[in-house]
């Protein structure tokens, strides 16, 4: 007969210690979901001030280029360094306008003359054969009512308005970082855990440095498509050439809309003035967007981030359905975070090793941790 001794011994279940233990960690879980889904909703919520303060943040990093670059060569204290920036900048936009003003506005003026004028000719140009005038019907018919042009019309000049209020604001917001960029970078640094800072530094000045490297980089490119549009424009007999360049050339901040915003008022133009010059137009942009693209660029690639045309495109796409208006023309510097964020975070890669191509020079003062500066 088995002794007492020799029964299995009953489970006695878990300790009240480790269920305590669970529910402490199954609430700490609970709180700190609760908390990420609370601040990516605020995120979201707040998202058009992220927007703006990127964009400030984009015109804080051009001034401080050039005022960097100011105090290399003139050895000027930063406060002087950057209001002759400031200066500078001004001078060089109000020269600009006092010298190509009046030629601008009757650029504009012609094209607004021209091209309702131009679309009557290429109406009737293809009203004479029986394809054209079955894509003419057939373009009526799509043809939005007089009502929906007059609203489409209101909801452009609010968003020009809009947009104009907002780039007042990206200035000044612009100017007051690059004013004090220790200043808003210590505070950065200050919510940061202390064990991640030296991390979190080196990642920002990754992201710096590359945004500075691609603000060179497609200011050479906005200024190739703005002044190969113009002229080439110019040199088949379009109206208005420069005027199409410049537009072309602005909007090429947004990588491949600068040619497609110029090409629609170029070919009615062109076409406008005859089949050979319609033809010679599509030509001038095609090449022109051509040697943007296989030439240009790729020279620039060692000043700037090296973005495939499809990450490119795709980015675009997405930060338009996301944000907007406001998201198109901040995608591509936005893509530039984001590669950035990916390449550090997720695969690791060491900050050298990404900004292996960039020049050493980086626009001061640099992300530091404020704890170990104030020691």
């Amino acid at each position: 007969m088995p002794s007492q001794t020799d029964r299995p011994a009953s489970n006695p279940g878990p300790s009240p210690s480790g269920r305590d233990g669970f529910e402490r960690r199954v609430f700490r879980a609970t709180v700190i979901v609760l908390a990420t889904l609370a601040a990516a909703y605020l995120m979201w919520t707040l998202v058009d001030l992220l927007l703006l303060l990127f964009a400030c943040a984009l015109v804080a990093m051009i001034l401080l280029t050039i005022t960097n670059w100011l105090r290399i060569r003139t050895r000027l204290p930063f406060a002087v360094s950057l209001g002759l920036t400031v200066l500078l900048l001004l001078a060089l936009i109000g020269g600009a306008f006092a010298f190509f003003g009046t030629t601008m506005q009757t650029e504009f003026t012609e094209l607004a003359t021209r091209l309702p004028a131009a679309w009557a000719n290429v109406q009737a140009r293809l009203a004479e054969s029986r394809i054209g005038a079955a894509i003419l019907e057939r373009a009526q018919g799509l043809a939005p009512s007089g009502q929906t042009i007059v609203n489409a019309v209101t909801t452009a000049l609010a968003t020009v308005g809009g947009a104009l209020s907002g780039l007042v604001l990206v200035l000044i917001g612009g100017l007051y970082l690059a004013a004090q960029p220790t200043l808003y970078a210590g505070g950065v640094m200050r919510m940061i855990p202390t064990a991640a800072r030296e991390r979190t530094a080196e990642t920002l000045d990754a992201i710096s440095v590359s945004l500075k490297n691609w603000l060179k980089g497609q200011a050479l490119g906005m200024l190739f498509v703005g002044v190969g549009t113009g002229l080439g424009l110019w040199l088949v007999g379009v109206p208005a050439a420069w005027a199409i360049g410049l537009v072309a050339g602005l909007a090429e901040f947004v990588p491949y809309l600068g040619v497609l915003l110029a090409g629609i008022p170029a070919v009615i133009l062109g076409f406008g003035q005859g089949t050979d010059t319609g033809l010679w137009t599509i030509g001038v942009l095609i090449a022109v967007q051509q040697l943007q693209g296989n030439l240009v660029m790729p020279l620039l690639q060692n000043k700037m981030v090296d973005l495939p045309p499809a990450v490119t495109i795709f980015g675009i796409i997405a930060a338009g359905i996301l944000f907007g208006v406001p998201g198109v023309l901040l995608a591509t510097p936005l893509t530039i975070v984001v590669l950035v964020l990916i390449r550090r975070l997720y695969l690791h890669e060491d900050k050298h090793e990404m900004l292996a191509s960039a020049e050493t020079a980086a626009p001061p003062p640099t992300i530091v941790d404020p704890d170990r500066a104030a020691s």
